[in-house]
């Protein structure tokens, strides 16, 4: 069963395993990946019926793929240092970054 998800996009993340910060750009109710990658990524094999984000990371060129479980709120306030953040994004505001409003 899927849930609410607990982060949205803009908002500012960080990883509990791996120890680093970055910005949610995307938000799957549930695991949208392929079984192979999943159990060759996903080492703590977590659950698959939760929400999934797609995470530009801090500092790199990389995106991840990362279950909610993983994730907590980055209350630092500092920017993400990452090429695709203006991609997605105006600005960084008080609660995250602001997304970028489609033109019509």
């Amino acid at each position: 069963m899927s849930g609410e998800a607990k982060f949205s996009v803009g908002q500012l993340v960080h990883h509990r395993l791996f120890e680093y910060r970055g910005v949610v750009i995307d938000v799957d109710p549930a695991f949208h990946g392929s079984d192979d990658w999943y159990h060759s990524q996903a080492r703590t094999q977590p659950p698959k019926d939760r929400p999934w984000y797609h995470v530009l990371v801090d500092g790199q060129d990389a995106r991840t793929y990362v279950a909610e479980r993983n994730l907590e709120p980055d209350t630092s306030g500092r920017p993400v240092d990452h090429p695709e953040v203006t991609t997605y994004f105006s600005s960084l505001g008080a609660n995250g970054y602001l997304p970028l409003t489609p033109h019509n």
